[in-house]
């Protein structure tokens, strides 16, 4: 065999790596390090954490934080009614229809299976109307808010039905766009009746119907004189700039002693003061103060 020639100049040998020396985990390394991953490449995310992943969940559609949609019944004896109604609602991504009814008994055993937290109500209908149909819901553990939709103008029913508990009245012939913040303003415990009109309802119905005689509340020695006297000022029909001008007040200050009214007195809006105030006596039919 021939001897080995020694090594040249320009021929590596097997010394120890330098700081330039590729060794293992680097490329130009042996096999082993040249398979090895590199620290500061790119690394694939793990599974759960890409989006496109197949097994991983979607993120999360929608806003965060946005509040629950205003679940609502539709109780009306027409179905084409509750049809254009649905649809009007449907555009709107805060509403959600949860359940119909044809008339008020039904619509009690809906409530039965499902919850809702604004109720339309048609007045005139089969079997149970919606005054009766009120009552009876306003008479439940935490109640859905009612809103009377009546075919009529100043119908004397929206009266009765205002006293069974709703939260307020709006003609069948409104706008889209006014039904629904009616809707809204009852579900947040306004009431979508503006006082005048209360007003100009009661005078003109009150006499007419049963059991609206100066009546007792327990609670009405709770007011202050203040309170009574803004009480008496929301009955006549004032709005609360009206008021807080009437009494040298700020506006803050009456919302204020309107709220203790509706908490001390356990109504839920406005309407309820304006009917408890004629029932009393604290206001008389025509608008003015009590005895």
């Amino acid at each position: 065999m021939p001897p080995t020639p020694p090594p040249g100049p320009s021929t590596p040998g097997p010394s120890t790596p330098g700081p330039n020396t590729p060794g293992p985990g680097t490329p130009g390394g042996s096999a082993a390090g040249r398979n090895a991953p590199d620290p500061n490449a790119s690394r694939p995310l793990s599974p759960g954490t890409d989006p496109a992943a197949p097994g991983t969940s979607p993120a999360p559609s929608g806003t965060p934080g946005l509040p629950a949609p205003i679940r609502i019944l539709l109780v009306d004896d027409q179905a084409l009614l509750r049809a254009g109604f649905r649809m009007v609602l449907a555009s709107q991504g805060d509403l959600e229809v949860v359940g119909e009814a044809g008339d008020g008994l039904e619509a009690l055993e809906v409530l039965e299976r499902v919850e809702a937290d604004v109720v339309l109500m048609d007045v005139r209908m089969p079997r149970l109307d919606g005054v009766e149909a009120t009552r009876r819901i306003h008479e439940r553990p935490d109640a859905p808010r009612v809103l009377i939709l009546t075919t009529f103008d100043l119908d004397e029913y929206a009266f009765s039905a205002l006293r069974a508990g709703a939260s307020g009245f709006m003609l069948k012939d409104v706008p889209p766009s006014e039904l629904v913040a009616a809707i809204r303003a009852v579900h947040s415990g306004d009431a979508v009746v503006a006082p005048s009109t209360t007003r100009r309802l009661l005078d003109r119905f009150a006499p007419m119907l049963p059991g609206t005689g100066p009546a007792t509340h327990p609670e009405l020695d709770r007011l202050t004189g203040r309170e009574q006297e803004v009480m008496r000022l929301v009955a006549q029909g004032l709005s609360n700039g009206e008021i807080a001008a009437r009494l040298v007040l700020s506006e803050a200050t009456v919302k204020t002693h309107v709220g203790r009214v509706l908490t001390k007195l356990g109504l839920r809006d406005r309407v309820q003061v304006v009917v408890l105030a004629y029932e009393t006596g604290i206001v008389r039919v025509g608008g003015g103060p009590g005895a």
